[in-house]
């Protein structure tokens, strides 16, 4: 497009030529005056020179009138008669277009000129037309006057304006088709398109509360007509608005709802849960209660189990009440063959003497009398025999000897009277020298025993009874505790065990029952010297002055070389500390046994051995 300026007047936008035979005029003079603007061609601005001669119709095209016949100045009229009445006067365009009658009708095209000068009366503005002088030039006959047309004010305007680009109508062009109008988009707000004036609205009725201006996109989208190019190839259409997610986010969203969703609906059922939970937990449930219940087991359990073990031991267990002397005591003891015997303590039956009753209840609840055969009160073991009793069920005897610190251990008794309960614990040393009884002055009721400890709890009652192995064997008779008072003697306290229990060896228990079931008697190792129990030193001390002789002759200590004085440190190589750990460690043996003593003399040591010979015990 030539924007810089005024183009060419096309064939189209042309007036028709004359007809054949209408008057062909001369040359007449421009009277537009020297100052007409005309393009580089010699023609007239289109511009607004010809919108007073158009004759604007309804449907907005319209054609150019025919010029009026107006009477030729002098000077011409020949010129007009010759041509023929009633032809219209045509005046040139300009000296570009051409003058004379060849002009007008030879040259095939012809322009129109501007309009004639009128009169000054005929137009409201005489300096738009000029003055006459401007008008003819000198030496020309005046034009005659135009008869005034129609003003354009007055006339109806087009519904569009004309085209300053010359732009070719829209189907099949012709002479007189309008141009499309030019479309000036407008600048238009990011959520809409510019519409075209119209008829003013009607006055919107006050809104009850100002509007609040909607902030939430501090950054508007640019303009959509901004760039906009009306004869463009059509291409996308601008997105106006809220963006469209894509199909990748229409997902994230989805599953981000679905996530929500879920989180929310597991918060809601916990809740739910929890308050049916609390609820059910504080009132109790609903209907009656109903506890669960474990359906009942076998009965049987395995062997070296403690309960299998006390299955097997407690028919061959007995509980002892004694009465005699003005004195009564509870104890417990066991049975050790078909005929009736039973082993218990001696300190259990001593109250019955040789006058006293004992009667025997056995674990299923039977009772029989029972009378002693014979007891040891240096041991501290007595057997007792039932009579008229069938069934009877032998304990089975251990060997203590086998026994470790650890293995584990059940003991059974009638503590306080509380018959057939059972314990358990482990072996918790082994060699322990005790001592107990004592109560007559004389020493000849106090029981010197190399005992087993354990931890099983032992309390007042149990004295006499077994202790087990897994095997449910015997391996001691629970004989003394230590208990919180100080005392080692399950005879006369009541105090309670505090887990330090001690039993005599089953195999230095069998040795004594025998011998007193075939003898009635016990008999006791001796190594034939006396003793000094206050010596505090380390070690057993021989006694150097008493009421007989500190070693006695002929017997084994004095063939071994011992004298008064010595002092006794180790048997078969285990330390001794004290007069009762000697003793205790000579009653472990059996008399005729050997042992090798360490003797310190004099600031000097040897070693001596010797046979032990025997004692009757009382």
């Amino acid at each position: 497009m030539n924007e810089g300026k005024p183009t060419k007047a096309k064939w189209w936008s042309r007036p028709r030529p004359v007809s054949p035979g209408v008057g062909e005029v001369g040359p007449v003079e421009d009277i537009s005056g020297p100052g007409a603007d005309r393009d580089s061609d010699g023609d007239h601005n289109s511009d607004g020179d010809h919108q007073s001669e158009r004759d604007y119709k309804s449907d907005g095209d319209y054609e150019l009138d025919r010029p009026a016949t107006t009477t030729a100045p002098t000077g011409v009229a020949g010129a007009v008669d010759a041509a023929g009445a009633g032809s219209p006067y045509v005046a040139p365009a300009g000296p570009g277009a051409g003058s004379g009658v060849g002009g007008g009708v030879g040259g095939g095209d012809f322009e129109l000129e501007r309009p004639a000068a009128v009169l000054q009366g005929s137009v409201p503005d005489a300096e738009a037309v000029g003055s006459p002088s401007d008008a003819v030039p000198a030496g020309r006959a005046p034009v005659a006057a135009v008869p005034a047309q129609q003003a354009p004010e007055d006339r109806p305007r087009p519904l569009h304006d004309p085209d300053p680009y010359s732009t070719p109508p829209y189907g099949e062009p012709g002479p007189w088709a309008p141009a499309p109008p030019v479309q000036h988009p407008a600048v238009t707000p990011a959520h809409g398109t510019a519409m075209p004036p119209g008829p003013p609205p009607l006055p919107a009725p006050a809104p009850l509360l100002a509007p609040v201006p909607y902030l939430s996109n501090p950054h508007p989208a640019p303009a959509p007509w901004q760039n906009y190019d009306p004869w463009a190839a059509p291409g996308p259409l601008q997105q106006s608005g809220a963006a469209v997610e894509t199909k990748t986010q229409r997902r994230k969203r989805a599953r981000k709802a679905l996530v929500l969703g879920a989180v929310a609906l597991a918060l809601v059922s916990g809740g739910v849960g929890g308050a049916v939970g609390a609820y059910l937990e504080r009132n109790g449930g609903v209907g009656d209660v109903t506890l669960p219940q474990a359906a009942k087991e076998a009965p049987g359990r395995p062997t070296d189990s403690v309960a299998g073990i006390a299955a097997r031991a407690l028919p061959s267990v007995v509980t002892l009440h004694v009465r005699g002397s003005g004195e009564a005591d509870t104890g417990t003891g066991f049975v050790l063959d078909t005929r009736g015997h039973i082993l218990t303590n001696n300190h259990v039956v001593e109250p019955a003497g040789s006058g006293g009753e004992i009667t025997v209840t056995f674990s299923g609840g039977e009772s029989a009398k029972a009378t002693v055969v014979g007891r040891d009160s240096g041991y501290d073991l007595a057997v007792v025999k039932v009579s008229g009793v069938g069934g009877l069920r032998p304990m089975a005897l251990g060997n203590s000897d086998s026994v470790q610190v650890g293995d584990p251990v059940v003991a059974i008794g009638a503590p306080f009277d509380l018959a057939n309960t059972v314990t358990s614990g482990i072996i918790s040393a082994k060699e322990r020298p005790i001592t107990a009884g004592g109560e007559k002055g004389d020493g000849s009721d106090v029981s010197y025993v190399d005992a087993l400890q354990t931890d099983a709890p032992i309390n007042p009652g149990n004295s006499g009874g077994p202790l087990l192995d897994t095997r449910a064997r015997v391996i001691g008779i629970n004989s003394a505790i230590r208990s919180a008072d100080g005392g080692t003697d399950l005879q006369g306290g009541q105090a309670g065990s505090i887990g330090l229990g001690f039993a005599i060896p089953v195999n230095q228990a069998r040795r004594v029952a025998e011998e007193l079931i075939n003898t009635g008697r016990a008999t006791h190792p001796v190594i034939g010297v006396m003793l000094d129990m206050d010596y505090t030193g380390d070690g057993a001390r021989v006694g150097t002055k008493g009421g007989g002789a500190p070693v006695t002759a002929g017997g084994p200590g004095a063939r071994a070389g011992i004298k008064a004085g010595d002092v006794i440190t180790e048997v078969d190589g285990q330390r001794v500390h004290s007069g009762e750990e000697l003793i205790v460690k000579t009653r472990a043996h059996r008399p005729g046994d050997r042992l090798r003593l360490t003797l310190r003399r004099g600031g000097s040591q040897r070693t001596v051995t010797l046979v032990l010979g025997s004692a009757s015990g009382g």
